[in-house]
């Protein structure tokens, strides 16, 4: 059987572009019979925010979003994300680094990705520390000099150079916890997960799960990935509070209802037809994965009145 999960994060509320991608797989789940795990990925702990792993729960039920397994919770399985990170350092694929973000970002000889951000110049890599007790650190992942090339299920084919493009990654963070690199091949793999979907911001971290996988010997279980468009903000940035409410607990509280917020994402899924749908199971004859639009998704709510946040309530 094939597995794919839904993974929010409680670092905040849904967003409608979250809603979109959620909805997407859950769609391509309940039409090719892939068991859905709902899975909490709740290890960026100062950016967590109480009760939002509850919102995000309530949010997916009122659009209609079921699954067959969970909610799991990442931050049970802290000795899983050890016992990973101890065999890659067996095997020699990780290293200590005490640089800092700033060390990184400032340093001269770093290369930079093609979103900007510097790639880690390999400062520590053939370094031996020994540390003073409270030395703050974190472990990366050696790359090597290689192009990692995968057939991704909605985007088509793509390489990466690692080294150049990419560089030696964080596994585990200075608190001790898994980055998430780590934690989302130890977690799917364990789980069985088949089929990942989520957004093309994520696009460049599969080579890096790709090197992760092969480096624990289980290449096998790589799965396949579906990365769609982003939804953005008219300055074509991801959704943020920059653009105003797009959270879906506050169309709730204007006193929309699940059928308003499904007839916005059915249009963004290239399901114009199917607006009108009073549930999420209604869209599943009407979705087609090769019409899902190819660019990103602008969203504008001065132009468009189904996104407007005006009160409904009587």
């Amino acid at each position: 059987m094939r597995i794919t999960r839904l993974a929010p994060s409680p670092t905040g509320a849904l967003h409608l572009g979250n809603a979109r991608t959620f909805l997407v797989n859950w769609l391509l789940a309940r039409q090719n019979g892939w068991r859905i795990i709902l899975r909490i990925e709740d290890l960026d702990g100062p950016r967590i925010k109480r009760g939002a792993d509850q919102q995000a729960i309530e949010d997916l039920r009122w659009l209609g979003i079921d699954w067959d397994e969970g909610p799991i919770y990442q931050s049970a399985h802290k000795e899983a994300y050890d016992a990973a990170e101890r065999l890659l350092d067996e095997g020699g694929h990780t290293f200590i680094c005490v640089c800092s973000r700033k060390d990184v970002a400032s340093a001269a000889s770093a290369p930079h990705a093609s979103d900007g951000a510097a790639v880690y110049p390999g400062t520590c890599r053939n370094l031996v520390f020994d540390l003073v007790a409270g030395t703050p650190f974190v472990v990366r992942f050696r790359v090597r000099d290689e192009v990692v090339t995968f057939d991704d299920a909605f985007a088509g084919r793509q390489s990466f150079d690692v080294a150049r493009q990419l560089g030696d990654f964080v596994i585990s963070k200075s608190d001790d916890t898994p980055a998430y690199q780590l934690a989302v091949v130890v977690d799917d793999a364990a789980a069985g997960v088949t089929d990942v979907v989520r957004g093309d911001d994520l696009l460049d971290s599969t080579p890096r799960q790709m090197l992760v996988y092969r480096a624990l010997g289980i290449a096998d279980r790589i799965p396949t990935y579906y990365h769609l468009p982003l939804v953005v903000g008219t300055d074509g940035r991801r959704l943020a509070k920059r653009h105003g409410d797009t959270r879906l607990s506050a169309y709730r509280d204007a006193g929309r209802s699940p059928a308003d917020i499904l007839a916005v994402l059915a249009k963004w899924c290239g399901m114009d037809q199917a607006i009108g749908a009073a549930s999420a199971s209604e869209l599943l004859p009407h979705f087609d994965l090769a019409r899902l639009p190819r660019s990103p998704i602008v969203v504008d709510p001065s132009s468009d009145p189904a996104l407007r946040l005006e009160s409904r309530r009587p």
